[in-house]
């Protein structure tokens, strides 16, 4: 029987080759989103994944979702936590609203889908739970106070929650992307970007592929003693 899998932020860029890439491995697919019925239409109509609506900062809504998700194509063995949004600003600009909003989205997001889903995996003593983080998460980055204290603290989430589920074959582990060719990315500056890939060793923008990839060998039985880890896909830019 084929392992179920929910990518949240699953039918676009990162999210959308995450669900290519597990799908290709023979994984059932459940693609989450947020907002764009169109966008998520064309999704399922071009790769035969199912796409399910709803909001990972909405506590219920995350575990109605899940519960609909187990109901239509079984128990979910593997979570992928990708659903991210930015709202950029200096903390001297920054609303309490961007702020609360990117932190109940990108890491409020990561506790609420995996409450949903580790209880079940714990209990059939096998899980995978990838967290997307970011590299901005661990450099930090001018007026994005809310993203990188969202995205830092999916990296110690992530380190906390793989204590509770290593004893029980459940492996929770995070990748930390750097600068992807995504329409996210696409929508800075020209002169911005031509800045952000001058500072990148490998001289180029990272490929949604290249972090599917990750993913994919991370949810994988050859990827179980690999957790607690964050794995930076940056091209160099930053190492520690």
């Amino acid at each position: 029987m084929a392992r179920v899998a929910i990518v949240t932020g699953g039918t676009r860029g990162i999210g959308e080759a995450i669900s290519l890439g597990l799908q290709a491995q023979g994984v059932t697919v459940a693609a989450n989103y947020a907002g764009n019925d169109e966008r998520a239409r064309e999704f399922t109509e071009r790769t035969g994944i199912k796409a399910y609506k709803w909001d990972v900062a909405d506590f219920d809504a995350s575990q109605a979702g899940a519960a609909l998700v187990a109901e239509e194509l079984g128990p979910v063995d593997i979570l992928v936590n990708n659903a991210g949004i930015t709202r950029d600003g200096t903390i001297l600009k920054l609303t309490y609203q961007a702020w609360k909003d990117v932190i109940d989205t990108n890491l409020g997001g990561c506790f609420n889908m995996a409450k949903a889903v580790f209880p079940g995996m714990r209990e059939r003593k096998w899980g995978r739970i990838v967290n997307i983080g970011s590299i901005n998460g661990q450099a930090g980055q001018y007026g994005q106070v809310n993203y990188a204290a969202a995205k830092s603290g999916i990296h110690g989430f992530t380190k906390a929650l793989a204590q509770e589920g290593a004893k029980f074959n459940v492996t929770v582990n995070a990748i930390a992307p750097g600068y992807i060719d995504t329409d996210m990315v696409a929508a800075v500056p020209p002169e911005v970007l031509e800045k952000i890939v001058a500072k990148i060793p490998v001289g180029r923008l990272g490929q949604a592929d290249e972090i599917a990839r990750a993913v994919s060998f991370l949810c994988c039985d050859g990827g179980a003693f690999v957790t607690g880890s964050t794995l930076s896909i940056n091209g160099g830019q930053h190492m520690y």
